[in-house]
């Protein structure tokens, strides 16, 4: 698929990072492209700044979905049927993440099951509803992300990574098991697992919006970033509110402005890996590193020497 130009792409979790930017990439080439986010103003943003650098005719649309409920999902697929006019898509971008649930045996367990309902639940929910639209074109892709804690399910010593490690690794899997699936049923449809490092996102914000409540300033936000500094020997008790919030802003702006590669570099990557035909797409000098000694030292990556990356993996 060398060419985006008059194709149809669906992408999820279009409202800020990796996926914005791949929608602003793909609607620059004059892909039409239709994007859902569970938070409706930053994906209507993201659809208005797209639709200001596409060429004429290219249509963007923007969607409320939450991608862990199939209800919703069925929804999102009925509006992009009936918005774009379309028996069929081409790109199906399962993009949408969020981080969360790092102790299975000490974190909520509201939590540990929403964060891997959003990270797994999603892409299934969104290849069920959308890959029969894709095997309907004459060819196709399915691009999944998964996160380099799809092959190492850690984020360093000390910080355990049970929820998002977990559904990222079911990403991989299946998006390696599609690999025959489409090569005996659907040859026309290829399928890619995106496997990112640290991207300058904002994951650790939007992460605490969706399991805090009304916000990251959200008092049950504050109490559960109390309870994970805690766990990382940060001392809270001296802490009030403000102090913990402060400090959730400051850690969700060192992650976005301290990555080693910023999103927009990030989607250039992944489209280019569509374009020439990939099915394993590595994002980040960090993930290839981090790659290499997995697979040099597969035992020693969870020893007492293991590697650190980043806050949340991707």
């Amino acid at each position: 698929m060398e060419r985006f130009e008059g194709l149809l792409a669906v992408v999820t979790g279009g409202g800020s990072g990796m996926g914005r930017e791949l929608v602003l990439q793909l609607a620059a080439e004059g892909c039409s492209v239709a994007t859902c986010d569970v938070r409706e103003e930053s994906v209507v943003e993201t659809a208005r700044l797209a639709e200001k650098e596409a060429p004429a005719g290219t249509r963007i649309t923007a969607h409320l979905c939450d991608v862990a409920e199939p209800a919703d999902v069925s929804r999102f697929r009925d509006e992009v049927v009936t918005q774009h006019e379309t028996d069929h898509i081409n790109l199906l971008f399962n993009n949408a993440g969020v981080g969360g649930g790092g102790s299975f045996l000490n974190d909520d367990i509201e939590q540990w099951e929403r964060t891997f309902s959003i990270c797994w639940g999603g892409v299934y929910n969104c290849s069920r509803a959308f890959i029969p639209l894709v095997v309907a074109s004459d060819a196709g892709y399915v691009i999944n992300t998964s996160s380099v804690n799809g092959f190492w399910a850690l984020l360093g010593p000390g910080m355990p990574h049970t929820a998002y490690s977990a559904a990222k690794f079911a990403v991989k899997g299946f998006s390696e098991a599609l690999i025959e699936d489409f090569r005996l049923n659907a040859p026309h449809v290829k399928v890619a697992v995106v496997m990112p490092g640290h991207i300058g996102t904002d994951i650790v914000t939007n992460s605490r919006t969706v399991h805090g409540g009304d916000g990251p300033m959200d008092p049950v936000a504050v109490a559960a970033a109390r309870k994970q500094m805690a766990a990382r020997g940060v001392p809270v008790e001296s802490m009030d509110d403000d102090a913990v919030r402060s400090m959730m802003e400051m850690v969700g702006e060192m992650f976005r402005e301290a990555a080693p590669m910023t999103a927009g570099q990030a989607a250039t990557v992944i489209l280019d890996g569509v374009r020439s035909g990939e099915w394993r797409i590595l994002v980040g000098d960090d993930a290839h590193l981090l790659d290499q000694k997995v697979r040099a030292d597969p035992e020693g990556v969870y020893g007492v020497n293991a590697p650190t990356l980043g806050i949340l993996g991707s």
